[in-house]
């Protein structure tokens, strides 16, 4: 589902260039749920959004569900996101002009993948999913940092993509919220979703099929549990 190939990724600074990512090779399976663990500006960040077609490689090559994004156009990438990748952010990135129920029937009204008439029903059911069925017709700002994450993971879902991203999804949930989003991911990754979360959580790193530590833009290690 997933393959690079001597990937890496560097940015112009004030200070110079900077070296994100360093010859990173990676395989990754139709229903996987894998953890990327590392510090702060290990790379793990820069690594989901090569993977989810939000930015591109330096050099290398980046494939995603039989699609060159390295060489793919702006035009196509943008078409092949909504289609294919539910991104989670760490930062929620809700438009806080839109009711919650909004906000996760976007996608299907950015692609059109549903009827017009089942999109608000599907949404509800998402909400129902991340426990916030209740909340749909509120503003985002009227919900928690946690609450806003789960929002956040519904909408990721609205298109039933099969590839998910999450990066650092359960830092603002407490620990009752957070093994429920877990049990999801790992329901996700059982109906064939493969699952990419940058996570400092060990209980998301126990359950994961692969765990892929990243340090200096390099992976140094990964086991299969």
């Amino acid at each position: 589902m997933i393959q690079l190939r001597r990937v890496s990724k560097s940015y112009d600074t004030p200070a110079g260039s900077f070296q994100a990512l360093r010859d990173i090779d990676l395989d990754l399976g139709t229903g996987e749920l894998v953890a990327i663990v590392g510090k702060s500006g290990s790379g793990k960040s820069t690594l989901l959004n090569l993977i989810s077609g939000i930015d591109r490689p330096t050099s290398g090559d980046v494939v995603v569900a039989d699609t060159p994004l390295h060489a793919s156009s702006e035009t196509a990438l943008a078409k092949w996101r909504g289609a294919t990748v539910g991104i989670v952010f760490q930062f929620f990135q809700l438009l806080p002009t839109l009711t919650v129920v909004e906000n996760v029937m976007l996608p299907m009204d950015f692609l059109g993948t549903r009827p017009m008439r089942s999109r608000r029903a599907h949404a509800l059911e998402l909400l129902a999913r991340v426990g916030l069925a209740d909340q749909a017709d509120k503003l985002p700002a009227a919900l928690s940092g946690g609450q806003q994450q789960r929002v956040a993971v519904a909408r990721a879902l609205a298109n039933d993509p099969p590839i998910v991203t999450a990066d650092e999804p359960t830092g603002n949930l407490d620990s009752d919220t957070a093994r429920a989003l877990l049990d999801l991911f790992r329901a996700l990754a059982a109906d064939g979703t493969t699952v990419v979360i940058a996570t400092h959580d060990r209980d998301i790193t126990r359950v994961a099929a692969q765990t892929f530590a990243i340090a200096d833009g390099r992976i140094l290690q990964d086991a299969r549990v």
